[in-house]
């Protein structure tokens, strides 16, 4: 939950494999950059500023289709980062971003941050290693679409949601927005949500936190066991 550029840059899982001297490079071109909630950071299609990386709060990475539905892409907290691969790419944003809540981010622009890659090698070959985190993220949301149920995507997404004080989870965006990004229908989620409640895996806290009251029968359900348990 930093809003200190050094900070940021430490904890960014795309940088986790960069040397010292390159993060302290990186560190000397990066901008602190604060978003009100709700606020949009960058719009689909226009010039890649740079690539923005989350010290504190939540982005949304979202498509608009021709009859303005919005489909949430993935959710962007702490540590990781957003518009990176337009920024090596050079090439206009492919979504837009919105401020979930309030949120602080690092942005190292786009030209500096490519001129770093044209003159380091090494530095390369760490982003490389951080890339592929990030592949293996995607492999993953790919794996939950393909071959989950409903539940088991809920499911899943309760599971790694963070963990608040008093052990209870804390959903990491508006419903509406995980049924987006988990590819589900509003609909869906809320008529999976009341099943799981009413097999006694899970209680609403209140609005935006939910206790685990089985998390093993949950991680089942994860796995497509949902009818066994």
């Amino acid at each position: 939950m930093s809003a200190n550029v050094i900070d940021i840059l430490t904890n960014c899982r795309l940088f986790s494999q960069v040397d010292t001297g390159a993060l302290a490079r990186l560190v000397t071109i990066a901008r602190l950059c604060s978003f009100d909630k709700g606020q949009l950071i960058v719009r689909e299609g226009e010039q890649c500023p740079g690539v923005y990386v989350v010290g504190s709060g939540l982005v949304r990475v979202f498509k608009t289709g021709a009859g303005g539905k919005e489909h949430v892409l993935h959710l962007v907290g702490p540590g990781n980062t957003f518009a990176e691969v337009a920024a090596v790419g050079q090439f206009d944003m492919p979504a837009s971003a919105q401020a979930v809540a309030d949120t602080v981010c690092a942005l190292l622009p786009a030209e500096r941050f490519r001129q770093m890659l044209r003159e380091d090698h090494q530095f390369c070959l760490a982003l490389l290693a951080g890339l592929t985190v990030w592949v293996r993220h995607l492999v993953s949301l790919l794996e939950d679409v393909v071959l989950r149920d409903a539940a088991g995507r809920v499911a899943r997404l309760l599971l790694n949601a963070p963990l608040a004080p008093d052990g209870s989870r804390e959903l990491p965006a508006l419903k509406r927005h995980l049924a987006s990004h988990l590819n589900l229908t509003s609909e869906t989620f809320s008529r999976t949500w009341r099943r799981l409640i009413e097999a006694g895996l899970i209680e609403e806290v209140e609005s935006g936190r939910v206790r685990l009251l089985d998390s093993q029968r949950l991680q089942r359900v994860a796995e497509g066991l949902f009818p066994q348990c």
